[in-house]
């Protein structure tokens, strides 16, 4: 029983034994098959896999003609063509000379490669470059890099759909005026006034641009409406430049912006907007709610508070805007607010008593702070055309304003109010509205706003130098 049990358990040894041995055999085996395999791809340049026939060494009795020349294509000559010039497949390698091909063109023959080496296959060498010439082709050059737009482009760009009533109303009626026109005659002059004076820009400074215009024409200046199409852009431009600075929002901490307009002029919507703008320039921003007779218009700065992340100030409803406004100013210096933005009941300028409200606003907003409101901007819808130029001179006759925010560009063709605005008040516009969304509310520069107004001269008329 005892040595049963040792002889099964040596023959159970064994046997394992055995598996192991063919286990590491196989192991080694498939090893040195990839490994083989592996020389060949590097070898042979290509991973597909090619079995090369086996062929006896070349005799020259074998070789009844000449070598069909090697073509740097792909393509095989067809048959019985004449055969050119020999060029060996394989380069020739040491060993004894053959005898030559034929008497007429004298070659060693080629040494028959190895069995187990496959030549790759040859790649058509490149074309040179050739000069462009009938029945030639040209070679793109490669492009560089885009170059970024510049801002210049971008800014009448972002302008130009909002302002597409405007310059497709008045705008577009005066290019129709020069289009194909070669002289400027006083017929044409009066046209123009026309347009102008529907314009909105207002009678007093449709009247200067035209009296502008006769004189020149008198002196012979201007003599075709390619010139007056200039003069007319150019002189936009000079009556929106006013010469005042940018606004500095770090000249005073906090720094205090008034807003004040009509009822419906988009005071509060403008300043959820410029809220939002501050915000992203890293400023820290509080909202007073001033306005405190309109119904909801607390609500709705509290709504644009929350949206951009802005502290909101309120008072009961029907309280003294004026106490609101103080409240506000005081947070604000306890807090480390960087900008105060106060909104304001909305009031007819043809009421005397609501207007000099504005003017307390104003007072006790410098006894909060000294020096505050720093800036008094005053929200214009453009939708209003002339009545908004007699909105702002009613409004600069009791506050001091500093500044203009037209609003509804985009939904009027009454644009044109804006050089009324500057040229009679001369007070710069500050931010203009062209859309609903926060970005919509754009800086005012006047390059941009000209050229985005204006865009190209008509059709047969081209801007002169």
């Amino acid at each position: 029983m005892e040595g049963g049990f040792h002889t099964d358990l040596i023959a159970a040894l064994i046997a394992v034994g055995g598996l192991a041995g063919l286990s590491g055999l196989a192991v080694y085996a498939i090893r040195r098959a990839k490994a083989a395999r592996r020389r060949q791809i590097d070898d042979d340049g290509t991973t597909q896999p090619v079995t090369p026939p086996k062929r006896r060494a070349l005799k020259a009795e074998d070789l009844d003609g000449d070598v069909e020349e090697h073509a740097a294509s792909d393509e095989t000559p067809p048959a019985g063509a004449p055969s050119k010039s020999p060029s060996p497949a394989w380069s020739a390698g040491p060993g004894p000379a053959k005898k030559a091909l034929s008497p007429a063109s004298p070659a060693p023959l080629p040494r028959e490669p190895p069995a187990d080496v496959v030549p790759a296959r040859e790649v058509a060498p490149l074309a040179p470059e050739r000069s462009q010439a009938p029945g030639s082709f040209s070679v793109e050059k490669p492009r560089g890099p885009e170059r970024p737009q510049p801002a210049r482009k971008r800014g009448v760009a972002a302008l130009a759909p909002g302002l597409e009533p405007t310059r497709s109303g008045w705008v577009k009626r005066l290019g129709q005026l020069f289009t194909g026109k070669k002289e400027l005659d006083p017929a044409l002059l009066d046209e123009i006034e026309k347009v102008l004076l529907t314009a909105d820009i207002g009678v007093r400074t449709s009247q200067k641009l035209l009296s502008e215009l006769r004189e020149s024409l008198d002196r012979h200046a201007i003599k075709d409406p390619e010139a007056v199409w200039s003069y007319l852009r150019r002189r936009s431009a000079e009556i929106l430049t006013l010469d005042a600075p940018a606004v500095d929002f770090t000249v005073a901490h906090p720094f205090v912006l008034l807003i004040i307009g009509v009822n419906g002029s988009g005071k509060t919507t403008t300043i959820g907007k410029l809220a939002s703008k501050l915000q992203a320039q890293g400023r820290k921003v509080l909202l007073a709610a001033g306005d405190t007779f309109r119904a909801a218009a607390t609500e709705q700065l509290e709504v644009w508070g929350a949206r951009v992340g802005a502290p909101v100030v309120r008072g009961k409803e029907g309280a003294d805007p004026s106490s609101v406004v103080f409240d506000g100013v005081k947070r604000a210096r306890a807090e480390d607010i960087d900008v105060v933005i106060a909104d304001t009941a909305g009031r007819l300028h043809t009421k005397k008593n609501l207007m000099e409200e504005l003017q307390k606003v104003r007072r006790v907003a410098g006894k909060a702070l000294e020096g505050a409101p720093h800036e008094t901007w005053l929200v214009i819808d453009a939708t209003s055309g002339q009545n908004a130029i007699a909105q702002a001179q009613e409004f600069t006759k009791e506050m001091s304003v500093t500044g203009i925010v037209l609003t509804k560009l985009d939904g009027t063709a009454k644009g044109g109010v804006i050089l009324g605005i500057a040229d009679q008040l001369r007070i710069p516009v500050r931010y203009i509205g062209v859309g609903e969304r926060v970005e919509d509310l754009r800086e005012f520069e006047v390059d941009d706003f000209v050229e985005a107004l204006f865009g190209e001269a008509p059709a047969g008329v081209e801007e002169a130098n």
